[in-house]
């Protein structure tokens, strides 16, 4: 690509992003809490701060503790370590609120570095006079990434002259006691709660798109139970640019843009010439807001979550797979009308407004209370944007806060909850009817598409569109997922019990061994009886062969011999089985009477030389001689 070619993109990119800020008024609403300072007397009283974009404000709560203020490291933008320097409580104190100055550095680098140093909470003083502004996470590379998502204690911008009495109070030995109170940050007047989240698709934009991604599945189950239970009413929303009238026809607008530049989207990549364009990431929202759309109408808005998760895992952009197939997929496998989707989101090429998404214009704007929106994600409660760190817990307790006392449903008070998803069309995991087996696993987090171990089988597969038993005994399963059938009395399958078996027809059969196996004519490919007066007949997974006339087949050397060969070999062999047998009796015969004239003979022998000779341990024998004495 030229110098001209890359020049232009950049100033059509550049225009791009412009046109969000003509598209609303710019109108920004800064979320502030109370900090009230209960002592010293010569500086009590409350002040408003700004809730910091980073960490975890304490929604529905308050915090109490002791300002302190460093002495060296005053703008947090160094380890405290590296002082010497701990701000951790002693045992029984209050927490320590830690005092530090703007600039030099990232906001959320002074709090992480006031975190690790033991601080419970960070007021950041302005540096100038100007109104509350909130403290927002940038653009994060790699290095800071990794501590802005590991940030958990709140912060908050306090104004200048706030903190120069502060300072004052505390170079003058004073000790500062202050209240941060976040119970007003989220107006609560009943027992139903209304947010909206403004996310994206796009699972390529970096540090915050990862963020966003990993709270929508994180946070699915607690989002799905609360709104089934009609506790809360949840509204997704996209935010989109609009291409300026002088470059509509230009390639760049094209490939960023749907109805003729009226709805596009910054390139995935930053770059125009490769991967995705802006509009495929339009239209993948588009379509996520009509499947919201289709699922409200029929009282089941929670499945919105399910698609959206079920997209990021199955469809992702580093695996080419963000496109309307895969988006296909998930719809079907959901139950979900494909037909009233695709009519929704209407047709991207026609050069007229598509109201979907002219609603999602309008709605940018802020109205009342709530600012215009203009960064993603922007979390929405009770028409008050949410300010902290997009986290489950978090989140949670800001939706929680939003309840009238005494309303708040069973979630806000314990996380070991059950979404039962796997009740309704199986959550659109993978199942087995026949076998009772499902890939579908109900978590606290949400339903979950993970392929299941069953009598010690271990399935395999994606857990969405397939599953298949592997391993020793699988063949007890459902046959292993592979063929079988039974026929003229015989069973046949195509599983081997082994690790790593596959499915193969048996022998006699040929196929893929899963779906189908057929039957092999052995006769026809000539594979058996091949004798010159062999005749072969084909059976299911076998063959019979016959030989013409006198003659007898013998299977094991393929070949025919004559009956009358049979018969007088069969005659001899029956001749020597009777002389064998007379032979055994003869020989037992004689071995039983040599046994017994020997036995007697003995007997005769002891008796005779007992009389003449008697043992002194034997008594008398009586020969067999008359007694003349009788």
């Amino acid at each position: 690509m030229g110098r001209y070619e890359r020049l232009k993109d950049a100033i059509v990119l550049g225009f791009l992003v412009l046109s969000l800020t003509r598209l609303v008024t710019g109108r920004f609403v800064v979320e502030k809490n109370n900090l009230r300072v209960t002592s010293p007397e010569s500086i009590k009283g409350t002040h408003d701060s700004a809730i910091g974009n980073f960490g975890i404000p304490q929604y529905g709560g308050s915090m109490a503790g002791t300002v302190v203020y460093p002495k060296e490291n005053q703008k947090g933008c160094k380890n405290f370590s590296d002082f010497g320097t701990s701000f951790k409580p002693k045992s029984g104190a209050m927490p320590n609120f830690l005092l530090v100055d703007r600039g030099d550095c990232l906001f959320a680098l002074k709090v992480w570095n006031a975190q690790n140093a033991g601080a419970s909470a960070v007021l950041v003083a302005d540096n100038i006079n100007e109104a509350l502004i909130t403290m927002d996470t940038p653009e994060a590379d790699s290095s800071s990434a990794t501590y802005i998502q590991n940030i958990t204690i709140p912060s908050a911008l306090i104004e200048k002259s706030f903190g120069e009495k502060l300072k004052k109070a505390i170079s003058g030995g004073e000790m500062i006691n202050v209240n941060l109170d976040w119970r007003e940050a989220v107006p609560h007047p009943d027992d139903r709660v209304e947010y909206e989240l403004w996310t994206n698709s796009n699972d390529e934009c970096g540090f915050k798109c990862d963020m966003l991604m990993n709270f929508v599945k994180d946070f699915k189950g607690a989002a799905q139970i609360i709104e089934k239970g009609g506790y809360t009413q949840f509204t997704p929303h996209y935010i989109t640019w609009y291409c300026p009238q002088a470059f509509t026809v230009s390639k760049q607008c094209k490939s960023q843009c749907i109805n003729h530049g009226r709805y596009c989207a910054p390139d995935p990549e930053q770059d125009f010439s490769i991967g995705y364009e802006g509009k495929d990431v339009v239209l993948e929202n588009l379509r996520q807001l009509c499947v919201f759309r289709v699922v409200n109408e029929t009282k089941k808005p929670w499945v919105w979550w399910d698609y959206v998760t079920d997209f990021q895992i199955r469809c992702p952009m580093k695996e080419k797979k963000y496109n309307k197939e895969c988006a296909d997929s998930v719809i079907k496998s959901l139950g979900l009308d494909l037909k009233k989707i695709e009519k929704c989101m209407g047709d991207p090429d026609t050069d007229s407004d598509n109201p979907v998404l002219k609603e999602e214009q309008d709605a940018q704007v802020g109205k009342g209370p709530r600012g215009d929106v203009t960064i993603l994600p922007t979390l929405v409660v009770n028409n008050r944007q949410y300010r902290g760190k997009l986290e489950k817990g978090a989140v949670l307790k800001a939706i929680c806060s939003g309840f009238e006392e005494t309303t708040e449903p069973a979630v806000c008070l314990s996380s070991d909850v059950e979404t039962n998803e796997c009740l309704d069309n199986n959550g659109g995991c993978w199942q087995d009817k026949a076998a009772n087996v499902t890939a579908c696993k109900d978590t606290f987090r949400g339903r979950v598409c993970e392929c299941p171990v069953v009598n010690g089988v271990q399935f395999r597969g994606d857990g969405y569109g397939s599953c298949v038993a592997s391993g020793p005994g699988r063949c007890k399963i459902n046959n292993g997922g592979c063929w079988q059938a039974a026929k003229e009395g015989r069973s046949v399958s195509a599983c081997l019990d082994h690790e790593g078996g596959k499915c193969t027809c048996p022998p006699g059969f040929k196929g893929d061994g899963v779906k189908n196996c057929e039957d092999i004519d052995e006769c026809k490919e000539k594979k058996a009886c091949q004798c010159a007066e062999c005749t072969c007949k084909n059976t299911w997974g076998s063959y019979d062969c016959s030989c013409s006339g006198d003659l007898l087949y013998i299977r094991d050397h393929d070949t025919c011999i004559s009956k009358r060969a049979t018969e007088v070999k069969s005659a001899w062999a029956a001749v020597w089985v009777i002389l064998m047998g007379l032979g055994m009796a003869a020989g037992g015969a004689y071995l039983i009477y040599k046994y017994r004239l020997r036995s007697y003979m003995d007997s005769e022998i002891r008796a005779i030389m007992a009389q003449y000779m008697p043992l002194d341990s034997q008594n008398e024998v009586p020969n067999h001689v008359s007694d003349d004495r009788a």
